[in-house]
């Protein structure tokens, strides 16, 4: 397979004036208008971070009731352990197998890459990114302005989007200089801070949708909390940057775990504020939200996703491929078309969301990517392409390991260890390996594995 080869066509067909409406299919729920598209995406958010995951400590209402009036997933996964690949899957519908990011390198999109934005913009929508990006640094070929995006305004490298009272942000191609960032001395408390970056990016979402809300738009919100900043973590012991631990102040908890709590909290206020926004407007049944996270728990900066079970049910936290470090919060919310209160069990992933997108704007799905649309299972019908389907996992830090599900069984692979398989229907927890016990199911595996990647020149393994 050879994924990055579709922008030539996409390039000659819009020259030619043809476009991609030549690829115009009859769409699945043809009677609907096509929507606006919303991806909330979340740092470092664990599974059981939120209340309609099993959280019970952390306030997170606003999430809770966009699972109340959309789709929750059950065994939604993020493309990756950490954010960079993470994110590329969740922009191009490949997995890391096959993809052209697979780790947290410096390791740009290049122009021949397709990204959800492109694909939207050439039907007509306006695209913005606000947040974290980590898909090409200035003045290469994956900066957001080159990746199908109109408007880009928050943190191009992983590293800088760590800093929450940053010296500047990116507008576009240019650096714009933030003033008046004080920070307090109290450990983990920056009260006197005037400007918290979570803050400035929710309110130039705001101004997004206000600009483009009478246009089809798509807005990809790239947050970064929870995330830790870790250099104050390493100097303070408090990496959890927050302007307050409210309203967890009195609680008798450690102050990493306040401040934890506190930029949770603060995250799901502006999911609250973007719902509240899109119903002023009267967009709530036009717009499409998507709820994520970019992988597993941290445990960096002073906090403990034991603390809060962050994992949920699961072993594991981010850089692990263990089900905690993969499998993250995933609701979709279109009001009126995805019937309110509703649960999927069918595993469904980060590189599914540009098909789903894809369909639901009419455009034909792109041959050669991983993913799979879930619209049928948005509306409730036909699932069966979703059996049988192989997901796989790579991750190159600290050696070379790879996992892969196949409906309920789950391979995990260490390089120059022992295979692990796990029934997660018995044992979600992924503690009872099962290789020895069920041999024949785990050599089949790992024959389906062994097909599951190709060669990177930029992420080589040992098995290349």
């Amino acid at each position: 397979m050879k994924p990055f080869s579709r922008r030539r066509f996409l390039t000659t067909t819009i020259s030619t004036g043809i476009g991609l409406n030549l690829l115009l299919k009859k769409n699945a729920i043809a009677d609907v208008e096509k929507p606006n598209f919303i991806i909330i995406l979340a740092d470092d958010l664990g599974y059981g971070d939120v209340g309609c995951y099993g959280q019970e400590y952390i306030l997170t209402p606003n999430i809770d009731r966009m699972a109340n009036e959309g789709m929750l997933f059950t065994d939604g996964y993020a493309g990756s352990t950490v954010c960079a690949p993470s994110r590329y899957c969740l922009m191009t519908g490949y997995h890391t197998g096959h993809g052209r990011i697979r780790g947290n390198g410096i390791v740009p999109l290049a122009p021949e890459d397709i990204t959800i934005a492109e694909v939207l913009k050439s039907q007509g929508y306006v695209t913005g990114l606000i947040g974290k990006w980590g898909l090409g640094e200035a003045e290469t070929s994956g900066i957001p302005l080159l990746q199908g995006f109109d408007e880009f305004y928050g943190y191009l490298n992983q590293n800088h989007a760590h800093n929450y009272y940053p010296d500047y942000l990116w507008r576009g191609t240019n650096k714009e200089k933030i003033e008046g960032n004080i920070i307090s001395d109290i450990p983990g408390v920056s009260s006197s801070c005037k400007q918290y970056s979570h803050d400035i990016l929710t309110k130039e979402a705001i101004r997004f949708i206000e600009k483009n809300r009478n246009h089809n738009f798509f807005l990809y919100l790239s947050l970064t909390i929870p995330h830790a900043n870790n250099e104050l973590g390493n100097a303070k012991g408090n990496g959890m940057e927050v302007p307050t631990d409210e309203p967890y102040s009195d609680r008798p908890w450690p102050q990493p775990q306040k401040n934890h709590a506190a930029m949770i909290t603060r995250l799901d206020d502006t999911v609250g504020r973007i719902l509240n926004l899109l119903k002023d407007f009267g967009l709530d049944e036009k717009t499409l939200i998507l709820f994520s996270s970019d992988n597993g728990p941290h445990k960096e900066g002073g906090a403990d996703p034991e603390f809060f079970k962050s994992s949920g049910p699961f072993k594991g936290y981010k850089r692990d491929l263990y089900e905690g470090g993969i499998r993250v919060p995933f609701i979709m919310r279109w009001k009126g078309k995805i019937s309110p209160g509703t649960k999927c069990e069918t595993p469904c992933t980060f590189w599914d969301v540009l098909p789903t997108f894809s369909e639901l704007a009419g455009v034909k799905i792109p041959n050669g990517i991983d993913g799979i649309s879930c619209v049928p299972l948005m509306f409730g019908n036909d699932s069966s392409s979703f059996s049988n389907r192989p997901l796989y996992w790579e991750f190159h830090e600290h050696g070379f390991r790879q996992a892969l599900r196949v409906d309920n069984w789950k391979l995990v692979v260490k390089y120059g260890s022992t295979p692990e398989l796990y029934d997660l229907s018995k044992d979600k927890s992924e503690n009872n390996n099962l290789a020895e016990t069920y041999p024949e199911k785990c050599n089949e595996l790992i024959t389906i594995l062994k097909g599951m990647r190709i060669p990177s020149p930029d992420w080589k393994s040992p098995i290349d």
